[in-house]
């Protein structure tokens, strides 16, 4: 019997581990030889634990499970049970999705190096030993894929910055620093499929002649750190990375590096800082990164996403990427759904589905059953969207039309008890905890901005022009996102639901 479990985060911070500790220990009371591998969750994690059967028709899932009813499951022998979901990949939420950058998560060992090449692993790195630099970046220019860390610049433009750029060294940099609240792709990708980001990021050196790469990831995800640092030792024992990638003689290593968790450096200078040794703070630009980058040297810093999406491209075909999304959107996102909502989870899908019917249909509303009163899409720094603007379809320039931003797609839903005034403070309150100091705008401002939605909700209304001032001179001023995106969800909270900033509703609290 070849049973699969999920040993991500999110499944173990719901049961996993004693799911599987049930599993293993029915199994020998029973005298019944079971397989069990540990996977990445497939990211339904409303489902979680699920626990998943390997039949002639494909895998059969049981969840959410809990150990108490493991026995149960042996009793029927795996068939007729309360928490049965039959196959797994015909689950209408999942049947509905795009799965590119994250097709064997959650179906694979994320250690096996068999199972990864199995399914389609290593195609294009091979592809791309075979192309010359310039092909490479043209490849990725044509597929039309951009960051999918929140700024959305095209990958291809930045590689080919570096590509040109003088130098005997150059780097590839993973900015795996995941901070924003409601986002989980990077840490659910590396614990599923950590051979894809090692693959895509050789092809990024390939591509732009850096044979040195780092990945800099938060203390906050230990199993991921785990994952990935073992999946690099792997794939250095088998010729995948070192100084003969897979027999080409090129070059290219990489290696971990753990940051504090400090939330500006998930901004790229504040994370080179960081990853020098230095103290985490933004630099001024220009220089540009791509021109003088980590240690001084021309350097890529690209998304986890961004680049473990890199092997799709080179194993199928910048056309066929491109052939997804709308407008210069192109190809497929990982959105990550959360907060109160029914069916929380990553769902992958082509750029251009309708806020609202990823809300209303894939998350299912409110998980308390109340209507949705807003949704904050971008992280904690991402504007708040009504229903009146359910229709906008989920794109980069779309967003930016709406006053909004997509940045690394994480969705907070909030139902109609939401406080959007106390919303709006918090988002003042915390740029000015995680501002690294560097400038004024941001430094200052943000503590300016928690005393001014205080007046307000004091009673002051006459603040509120004072507090739009405020918000233009931090995103005019600041250095770098986090002062100068901190004004989108305070002005989106004040015009969606001004009545929040009323003192009725602070007394009534």
């Amino acid at each position: 019997m070849r049973l699969r479990l999920p040993a991500d985060a999110a499944a173990k911070a719901l049961g996993a581990e004693a799911v599987a500790a049930a599993v293993l220990r029915e199994a020998a009371a029973r005298g019944i030889e079971v397989e069990l591998t540990r996977t990445g969750t497939r990211g339904m994690i409303w489902l979680e634990p699920l626990l998943e059967l390997e039949t002639p028709e494909g895998r059969t899932g049981f969840g959410p499970l809990l150990p108490g009813e493991v026995a149960a499951l042996f009793d029927v022998g795996f068939g007729d049970h309360p928490k049965a979901l039959g196959l797994v990949e015909e689950i209408p939420w999942f049947a509905k999705q795009t799965r590119l950058t994250f097709a064997r998560c959650g179906r694979i060992d994320p250690l096996s190096l068999v199972e990864y090449g199995a399914d389609g692993g290593l195609a294009g790195l091979r592809r791309a030993l075979g192309m010359t630099g310039e092909e490479i970046v043209a490849e990725v220019t044509e597929s039309g894929l951009r960051g999918r860390g929140g700024a959305g610049f095209p990958t291809g433009i930045k590689w080919d910055t570096v590509r040109k750029a003088g130098g005997p060294r150059k780097y590839i940099v993973c900015n795996a620093d995941e901070g924003d609240s409601g986002t989980f792709a990077d840490r659910m990708l590396m614990e599923g499929d950590p051979f894809s980001l090692i693959e895509g990021m050789a092809i990024a050196g390939l591509g732009t002649g850096a044979e040195k790469g780092f990945v800099y990831l938060r203390s906050e995800y230990p199993d991921a750190i785990a994952v990935i640092t073992r999946a690099v030792e792997i794939a250095r024992g088998a010729g995948i990375l070192g100084d003969d990638v897979l027999g080409s003689g090129r070059a290219f290593d990489m290696e971990i590096r753990v940051g504090a968790g400090a939330y500006v450096c998930g901004e790229e200078t504040s994370l080179l800082n960081s990853l020098e040794g230095k103290r985490g703070v933004v630099r001024a630009k220009p220089p540009l990164p791509a021109l003088e980058g980590a240690f001084g040297k021309p350097t890529v810093v690209n998304n986890v996403i961004s680049l473990a999406t890199v092997p799709v491209i080179f194993e199928r075909g910048a056309a066929h990427y491109r052939d997804f999304g709308l407008g210069r959107s192109r190809g497929t996102i990982p959105l990550q759904i959360a907060g109160n909502v029914a069916r929380g989870g990553l769902f992958e899908t082509a750029f251009g589905m309708p806020l609202g019917e990823i809300v209303e249909e894939i998350g299912g509303g409110t998980r308390s059953g109340r209507p949705v009163k807003a949704v904050q899409v971008g992280g904690p720094l991402g504007a708040y969207f009504g229903p009146d603007r359910f229709d906008t379809p989920f794109g980069y320039e779309e967003f930016d039309g709406q006053g909004g931003l997509i940045g690394h797609a994480g969705l907070v839903v909030f139902d109609d008890s939401a406080d959007m005034g106390q919303l709006a403070r918090f988002a003042m309150e915390f740029c000015a905890v995680e501002s690294c100091g560097k400038c004024t705008p941001c430094r200052i401002g943000a503590v300016r901005g928690v005393e001014t939605i205080d007046r307000i909700r004091a009673g002051d209304a006459a603040a509120i022009p004072l507090l739009e001032d405020l918000c233009e001179t931090m995103r005019d001023g600041s250095l770098c996102a986090l002062g100068g995106f901190t004004p989108y969800p305070v002005l989106s909270a004040l015009r969606l639901a001004p009545e929040d900033f009323a003192p009725e509703r602070e007394a009534a609290e």
